[in-house]
């Protein structure tokens, strides 16, 4: 029997690849008519015959999805999009802005024999080894548009026409971004789905108004573009809390950047938030029961979506449930620290640990034992659990790591997980500092300068030299982290709504700031 060919329907734009189409087919009673109706439509793709020339083997039968959100303002033949639609209703900037970036990376696992489906982001300024572009060493988001430039170059003299050059073209862009993710994941790619600026601004006005939830107040203004300034900001300005967006606003919360604690990385958060609120409205309104709505839904897929010429709708409506019951858990990889690169500013990762992570999340490995002396959590991992992660290496290369939470459980979790990566373990304390803090702060004693620049790194902080040994002993870092938040509905409250199961814990790995669960509404910053 072939292997099923998976098809969640995105939601994508400058920042957003999701999967609200998967919950349509998932939640809907999907008949052969609708099916032939859909799939008749859609853009295909043979971009992964390309790529899966040098895929890594599989390990399983489980199902590996890439949803890629492209940052182009042109239509499928290369034409610009509509200038008052770009610019003056989105503030998106021009068509010049933005080139054939893939500014959202999303892979989802589906195991091969059902269970919790998860879903990792990849930061789009992670500096890696492109395939298939030039081989060389660049943004992860770039490996489309350097890929596509060069087939250009190349069937420039073949009198194609302009439509089709930019078919064939975009096709070397996405094989190029396949195999790039493949390399530096380790894990071959089964299927994939592309969605850029418009094709998220038309589905989302297809479903609006979407709840989202917010950690804090947002105001990002708008800053006109000039001779010495970039400009940016996409106007967008909510209270903390639930708020309902249109489309427009919609597009505006998953592109903000400035004004954010962790910029793109925070926007990254932005993404998987807003695909699972998407997806629990889906399921709690009832919309995958309305035909007329399905229909403008399917007419949206059909035109701003493209998939990979392999992939079967009707088989993987059979395991798409998983994805639209809260039953999955949005992770984003870490990255080690932040450096400038031929003036340009880029995410340092390490290969080799992502790698691990990936197959430790994906069951193909076990996770390391923990340290023995590492204390055992009684609670989960703060909400305020940090972002970029330092590569393990030997304890006794390391300084000891005192850790401070809003409780003992936090402060307990959050000291198991250095333990696992190598730091020996300090003092684990609960502390009334970090239960007021919004941010978490890292202070190093002498001798510890490195190691606390590390996890200030892994915290998107900076680390700061104690004023004595008091504040933090010689060859010890002291880490205190943020106040814990609650998302608001959250996925516990869901799963008690819909009768979802509760599933196995997810592996205590370092990640680029909290998981966020679907199921409900999760608050982000």
């Amino acid at each position: 029997m072939a292997e099923p060919r998976t098809r969640p329907l995105t939601v994508a734009g400058r920042a957003l690849a999701g999967t609200v189409s998967v919950a349509v087919l998932g939640a809907s009673g999907f008949t052969w008519y609708e099916y032939r109706q859909l799939d008749s439509g859609m853009v295909k793709s043979a971009a992964l015959t390309e790529a899966r020339k040098n895929a890594p083997p599989h390990l399983d039968k489980s199902v590996n999805l890439l949803l890629i959100g492209l940052d182009s303002r042109k239509d499928m033949d290369g034409n610009d999009l509509p200038k008052e639609f770009v610019e003056e209703e989105l503030h998106a900037g021009s068509s010049e802005i933005g080139g054939y970036n893939t500014n959202a990376l999303i892979v989802l696992h589906i195991p091969a024999n059902g269970g919790r489906v998860t879903a990792l982001s990849v930061p789009r300024d992670d500096y890696v080894q492109t395939v298939g572009a030039d081989g060389k060493m660049h943004k992860i988001k770039e490996a489309y548009g350097i890929a596509k430039e060069a087939a250009e170059a190349k069937l420039g003299g073949k009198g194609l026409s302009t439509a089709e050059l930019e078919r064939q073209s975009r096709e070397a862009g996405r094989a190029a971004t396949l195999q790039t993710v493949q390399a530096f994941l380790d894990i071959p790619i089964d299927h994939f789905a592309e969605v850029n600026l418009i094709g998220f601004y038309d589905i989302a006005k297809a479903v609006e108004p979407i709840q989202v939830c917010l950690n804090n107040p947002v105001d990002d203004p708008i800053v006109a573009r000039t001779a010495t300034h970039e400009g940016g900001g996409t106007g967008l300005k909510l209270p903390a809390g639930v708020s309902s967006l249109d489309a427009r606003q919609a597009l505006s919360f998953v592109r903000q950047r400035h004004h954010l604690k962790n910029g793109d990385l925070d926007r990254t958060h932005r993404q998987q938030a807003f695909i699972s609120s998407v997806v629990y409205k889906l399921k709690q309104e009832g919309v995958v029961g309305d035909l007329g709505r399905l229909q403008r839904l399917f007419d949206v897929v059909k035109k701003d979506v493209v998939i990979d010429d392999r992939w079967n709708v009707l088989d993987f409506a059979q395991q798409a449930p998983n994805l639209t019951g809260g039953n999955v858990e949005f992770n984003t990889l870490p990255i080690t620290g932040f450096k400038t690169i031929g003036g340009q500013e880029v995410n340092t990762v390490d290969p080799d640990q992502i790698k691990r992570i990936v197959k430790q999340l994906f069951g193909h490995e076990p996770p390391p034992p923990a340290a023995p002396d590492a204390p055992a959590p009684t609670g989960s991992a703060p909400t305020g659990t940090p972002s970029a992660a330092p590569a393990a290496t030997p304890a006794k290369a390391r300084s000891v790591v005192d850790v401070r939470g809003a409780s003992a459980e936090a402060a307990a979790a959050e000291s198991k997980a250095l333990a696992e990566l190598g730091f020996p373990t300090g003092r684990v304390t609960e502390s009334a500092t970090a239960g007021r803090a919004k941010a978490a702060t890292v202070v190093y004693g002498a001798g510890a300068k490195a190691d606390a620049e590390q996890l200030a790194a892994r915290y998107g902080v900076t680390a700061t030299a104690a004023t004595g040994s008091a504040a933090a002993p010689a060859g010890h870092v002291v880490v205190t982290l943020a106040a814990t938040r609650t998302p608001v509905p959250s996925a516990t409250a869901a799963t008690a709504a819909t009768g979802t199961p509760a599933d196995e814990p997810t592996p205590d790995l370092p990640m680029q700031g909290p998981a966020v669960k679907a199921g409900g509404i999760p608050c982000v910053d």
